[in-house]
């Protein structure tokens, strides 16, 4: 692996409370995940990112903090944590852990004391007004469960800015003693051990919340004061960014104007999250030859993160309505699949209507394009949504292990259970589980295994350049390739359900023995590339060239 670890890495990420429970108290623990990192090793990931681990009301699965310097005693202590990093570390697994610092609960010391008083020393770390502001009903994340962003608190006789929920007031970025405690968060956990941080709803914390102006500035220089602190403590620390923005505004959130790239390392990929979405749709992958043409320039070290799906919705805010209607009438037909007014609350094995040859081509194409691949936990086994559950949580359930009761999870009775297991239907865990498939050679699980070591085998799709190859293809074809000091692969991906000829000759000067590494089925030689078989949802993987024959 290269310097930049985090360009070829493959990262898992979980909620250690859904994960595995150790102790048969219902909840999901650390010293459960860290029985469980065998697993992770064999299955191919090189970095956990693990969802808030903080102690917190549970209002928002964890994103309320009451205390930034300490572990949920559901999952665990700090001594617990710091034996899953060394457990971790042993099997070449880094961990980032959630920084969530865009607010705090609302039952934080920090808080309690800011609305005791306004001479509390902790009054200025928190947004507040005297009077109502104008843009009270402006600027939610959460529409349909959120009505304001300006809440009047009665004990400090002023209105506090909170722009999740009213239980989770912002903190005041604009004061220096605010940014001085977030770096001291940051230095605590990344001396305990962790490699970096994935930054919750990152484009808020630089905001400086001016009452009653609902654009206030932005302060992109304290994402820089961000990156130096970090990589002075922890060189090889990285920061991977949630910042769902106009793709203008995304080059400033690498680096500064003058191309350095000296903020944040890796951001989530939305748009193309939103176009691979379409693309499944449509059975058409122009959305994404648009993506990858539209990729704005990244600064040397800045970096993509993919994903199908993570913890939260699809979020399908960047495409347009009929776009997204589009989208809706594939994957969330039934309103009840939908959220926010803008996303999707399933897993992708429903979405496809559990097909096993779509749900290989879409991991397929997903691992296959520019950046690091975040792969959401049960995913590899195709577990599905329990649509019953509030919210995101209906994709939030606990992981299905085995036959036993409570799918191996946890031996609590059922009612205890921090989330009830999907135990009906074709992927209640009798049907859809670790042991089964890991006794099966032609599982999901197994290709899952087997295509991301071939990832591990292809560096340059990680680290390399990714582009569109523009030659005349059947429809439902996108054909792209990667190129590195390592070599180039070519991949081709069939997103109709017909079987096509592909023809790539044009690249036959470039090859060097030419062969598949990954491929829905078995094609035989590849020969001058000119009739290139793909099946309807195929996918092939080409080993152009290597390196020192490129």
């Amino acid at each position: 692996m290269g310097d930049r670890w985090y360009s070829e890495a493959v990262v898992y990420c979980l909620d250690i409370d859904t994960y595995a429970d150790s102790d048969g108290d219902g909840v999901g623990d650390i010293r459960g995940l860290i029985g469980r990192l065998d697993y992770l090793a064999r299955l191919g990931v090189t970095c956990l990112w693990l969802h808030p681990i903080h102690p917190s009301p549970n209002r928002d699965d964890g994103y309320d903090a009451t205390d930034f310097y300490n572990v949920d005693p559901r999952f665990g202590t700090l001594g617990d944590f710091a034996e899953l990093l060394h457990q971790a570390q042993n099997r070449g697994i880094r961990v980032i852990i959630d920084l969530v610092v865009n607010h705090t609960s609302d039952e934080h010391p920090w808080f309690q004391s800011a609305r005791s008083s306004p001479d509390s020393p902790y009054r200025d770390w928190f947004v507040w007004s005297d009077t109502e502001p104008d843009d009270r009903h402006q600027g939610m994340v959460f529409p349909g469960e959120q009505d304001e962003t300006w809440s009047y608190d009665r004990t400090a006789k002023a209105w506090f800015y909170h722009r999740f929920y009213k239980f989770q007031p912002d903190l005041n970025f604009a004061n220096p003693q605010v940014r001085d405690e977030i770096k001291k968060i940051m230095s605590f956990w990344l001396q305990l051990g962790v490699s970096g941080f994935r930054m919750d709803a990152v484009p808020f914390i630089i905001e400086l919340t001016e009452p009653g102006n609902p654009n206030s500035p932005k302060d992109f220089e304290f994402l820089t004061e961000m990156r130096q602190h970090v990589q002075w403590r922890r060189g090889d620390a990285v920061l991977l960014a949630e910042a769902n923005v106009e793709p203008d505004q995304l080059p400033t959130f690498f680096g500064d104007a003058s191309g350095s790239g000296n903020r944040i390392h890796m951001l989530f990929d939305f748009m193309l999250n939103g176009r691979l979405m379409l693309a499944l749709a449509r059975e058409d992958p122009e959305s994404l030859i648009e993506a990858l043409r539209d990729t704005p320039k990244l600064p040397v070290g800045g970096q993509w993160a993919t994903f199908l799906r993570n913890h939260d919705e699809i979020d399908l805010s960047r495409l347009t309505t009929e776009q997204r209607n589009q989208v809706y009438a594939k994957f969330g037909p039934d309103e009840n699949m939908r959220i926010y007014d803008r996303g999707i609350r399933r897993r992708l094995a429903p979405m496809l209507g559990n097909d096993r040859r779509h749900i290989e081509l879409a991991y397929a194409l997903q691992f296959s394009m520019r950046g690091t691949p975040v792969l959401r936990y049960g995913e590899e086994i195709g577990m599905g949504e329990n649509l019953s559950l509030p919210g995101r949580e209906a994709i939030r359930t606990p992981m299905q292990w085995s036959y036993q009761p409570n799918a191996g999870f946890s031996t609590a009775e059922e009612e205890k259970l921090v989330r009830p297991v999907i135990d009906k239907g074709e992927f209640g865990y009798q049907n859809v589980n670790v042991t089964a498939q890991r006794g099966d050679a032609t599982s999901l699980l197994a290709w899952f295994e087997r295509m991301i070591r071939t990832l591990r085998e292809a560096p340059e799709i990680g680290s390399g350049s990714t582009t569109h190859i523009d030659v005349a293809m059947p429809a439902g074809v996108l054909a792209h390739r990667a190129d590195g000091p390592t070599g180039t692969m070519v991949f081709v991906h069939n997103l109709s359900t017909e079987d096509v000829e592909v023809d790539l000759s044009s690249l036959e000067p470039e090859a060097d023995l030419p062969i598949d590494v990954l491929a829905d089925r078995g094609y035989g030689e590849l020969g001058k590339l000119g009739a290139l078989r793909v099946s309807g949802h195929g996918y092939r993987w080409i080993r152009l060239c290597r390196g020192s024959a490129c």
